[in-house]
């Protein structure tokens, strides 16, 4: 029993509580008083209230069912059992949370934070490696075949989703939806990618020793020499390459200057670094 609820399986389990009941806020606060269908099981059950007023949480138990037969053969055992828990306990938070008062009637507004608030709740439910079950469940298998980031796969599947929307609402409604597609797509990338960023900078100076000897020493930070040619003189160089987070990278550049203010500085973000002195996870 305790080698079943190990340390990761309870964070993801936590991420899944959280994140379906952030998704539930979202649909009854924000998306379904302005008839936003921002894709998704969420869209579907909307469009299926406004045509034949079936409640939400009845279609989103409805439309899982035959998806999970395919998460379990497509994404394995492990994230078939916390998908159906997911699967199971949104709806259970949505029918929750169905009283509760809409926080905005401007439809730009509620298209944005309801894409936010979508986003993060789809993020943390993703990031326990699971999915409320609906077209999430595409989204996964898009994202672990063909390899796109989970945000783009989830903006191109819910996409389709949209495009039902014509048979219930108006084009404005459709249009808004697209802007709280775009939103969701972006917050979902953040959640899983993580806000701490970092800068890639690649330096050739004549001074390359001094500005290694700084980074190592002062800044505390790993450095890579490169061998490379000028294409001009055809004369070999080195260059240094450091990977750093964002906030450090001011006091990298003003120590460069420092030393050598002619110094060649190229700079890059740098996502998703892992390894000594950034994150590294499974």
């Amino acid at each position: 029993m305790e080698k079943f609820f190990t340390k990761q399986r309870l964070t993801d389990l936590a991420y899944v509580i959280v994140g379906s009941f952030v998704l539930a806020l979202s649909i009854n606060l924000l998306l379904e008083p302005n008839d936003l269908v921002a894709g998704g099981a969420n869209g579907i059950s909307i469009i299926i209230k406004k045509l034949f007023g079936i409640e939400l949480a009845v279609t989103l138990y409805a439309i899982n069912i035959p998806l999970l037969v395919l998460c379990f053969a497509l994404l394995g055992k492990e994230v078939g059992m916390k998908t159906i828990f997911g699967s199971m306990i949104y709806p259970f938070f949505v029918g929750l949370t169905t009283n509760l008062p809409t926080l905005t009637e401007n439809p730009l507004l509620a298209s944005i934070f309801g894409g936010v608030i979508t986003g993060l709740g789809l993020g943390l439910v993703f990031k326990g490696n699971a999915s409320t079950g609906g077209t999430a469940i595409i989204s996964q298998i898009v994202h672990k075949y063909l390899k796109l980031p989970l945000g783009i796969a989830v903006t191109v599947v819910d996409g389709f989703v949209i495009l039902g929307a014509c048979l219930a609402f108006d084009i404005d409604k459709v249009l808004y939806s697209l802007i709280c597609l775009f939103v969701i797509g972006r917050v979902v990338d953040m959640v899983q990618v993580g806000m701490d960023r970092s800068k890639n900078v690649l330096i050739i100076s004549e001074k390359l020793e001094d500005i290694e000897t700084m980074i190592l020493k002062d800044m505390d930070r790993g450095v890579t020499k490169i061998a490379v040619t000028g294409s001009y003189k055809q004369n070999n160089k080195e260059m240094l390459m450091c990977v750093l987070p964002e906030k450090e990278f001011h006091d990298l550049k003003e120590h460069i200057l420092e030393i050598d203010e002619h110094g060649f500085v190229v700079v890059m973000p740098a996502n998703e670094v892992m390894g000594k002195g950034f994150s590294i996870s499974k």
